[in-house]
């Protein structure tokens, strides 16, 4: 029998604090060597495209994959399904987008946890998505933020938004009407727009200030220009081979000599103490987020095992 848990099922299982708790636990596991992520493979058809993260955890006894299909004119579908490594068995599917939109957002929160300044209390908010939600969500978990100010191309979407996640987070939320309004004084700066070029320029930046880039997941994306990427004294990816495949904001650097991806830090690193962080107050420090199957079979294997205990989801008859 194969359990199947649904967006709603998911959605009365998953936290915040749960997935921060899963996604920083896959990022030390890889980091030494105890899980294992494959990066994105796309397959590309007129109608659509489909994308393929798969990733292991000998720990857990999980290994799986998670598969989306976007479309332009049907939207997009987000699995993951998980097997048992020792029964060889395929133990559950599980709809994935809310698992997908809480992971993105987990894993920006623990890049905040370890990389910006213990008195961060502002943020400043460029885009006003759906993926949005779980950038600021998990920042207000790991920080007592007392501020937001957002920014989007619509104007009627900040303000939609901000007082959606006010409402959410209990904090002061404000939509506003220029990236340079947005980011001036904040102390957390984070971006998850579809940008082709740059939303977010050097000169704007400030010491002390912290970026978390989430929405660029292909090399023809552009969230940060050149000198942004060049004021941060630490950059920071989730995994250098993800980063290699799907980094626009450091190709520019990268194809000037000025980065090499083999020598890029990753997040894991940090956490262990392998790497070096944030060493003072007033550097700038970069996360670039693209995503790994690991945070998902992380994330999922928990809201499995708590659907279990709760009695949640529903029992296929297929397999064992």
């Amino acid at each position: 029998m194969i359990r199947y848990l649904n967006e709603s099922d998911v959605e009365r299982l998953l936290t915040m604090p749960m997935a921060l708790t899963a996604v920083e636990q896959a990022f030390t596991d890889r980091a030494l060597g105890r899980a294992l992520d494959v990066p994105r493979v796309r397959a590309h058809i007129p109608e659509g495209t489909l994308h393929m993260l798969e990733g292991a955890s000998p720990d857990l006894g999980v290994i799986g994959f998670k598969a989306y299909y976007a479309t332009r004119a049907k939207g997009t579908r987000y699995y993951l399904n998980l097997f048992d490594t020792r029964s060889g068995r395929l133990d559950a599917i599980l709809e994935a987008s809310l698992i997908g939109m809480m992971r993105t957002g987990a894993a920006s929160g623990v890049a905040t946890r370890y990389l910006a300044r213990d008195d961060a209390a502002v943020v400043a908010m460029l885009g006003a998505g759906k993926q949005a939600v779980g950038q600021l969500e998990a920042v207000c978990n790991v920080r007592k933020i007392r501020e937001v100010r957002v920014h989007s191309r619509g104007i009627e979407r900040a303000r939609s938004f901000s007082a959606m996640m006010s409402q959410r987070l209990g904090v002061p939320v404000h939509a506003l009407p220029t990236v340079a309004d947005a980011v001036r004084g904040a102390d957390i700066v984070n971006l998850v727009t579809k940008a082709s070029d740059p939303v977010l320029s050097g000169e704007l930046l400030e010491a002390g200030q912290h970026i978390n880039a989430a929405g660029s997941n292909a090399l023809s994306r552009r969230e940060l220009d050149e000198a942004a990427v060049r004021r941060a004294a630490r950059v920071i990816v989730d995994a250098r081979g993800t980063a290699r495949n799907e980094c626009g904001d450091l190709l520019p650097l990268v194809e000037k000599g000025l980065l090499q991806w083999d020598s890029l830090a990753e997040l894991g690193e940090v956490i262990i103490g392998r790497l070096p962080g944030r060493s003072a107050n007033e550097e700038i420090t970069l996360y670039e987020s693209h995503g790994m199957a690991i945070q998902d079979i992380y994330v999922g294997a928990r809201v499995l095992a708590l659907a279990r205990e709760r009695g949640v989801g529903i029992d296929l008859p297929i397999g064992d």
